[in-house]
């Protein structure tokens, strides 16, 4: 266990990061399934721009790769200009 009260601090703040990560990131895949299971092509036009923010969001704060981002993107946007 930790002795300084900085670590112990950094223990805490460690935890309330990856509790705050691990939730953005399920809402991000649950909102990418919800996408993917759409086939309306309006109501998948309007719900894109919200899950590709999402997307690009947890780009910026190193939850996913960038690359991984790119692709996801460029997948569902595919996706739905096929509906």
């Amino acid at each position: 266990m930790a002795n300084h009260k900085s670590a112990l601090k950094r223990i805490r703040r460690n935890e309330a990061v990856r509790l705050r990560n691990r939730y953005q990131h399920k809402t991000t895949r649950n909102a990418i399934k919800k996408l993917r299971s759409e086939t309306n092509k309006k109501k998948a036009n309007t719900l894109l721009p919200s899950v590709i923010s999402m997307i690009d969001r947890l780009a910026k704060r190193n939850i996913i790769h960038a690359n991984k981002a790119a692709n996801l993107k460029g997948k569902l946007t595919k996706q739905v200009a096929a509906l």
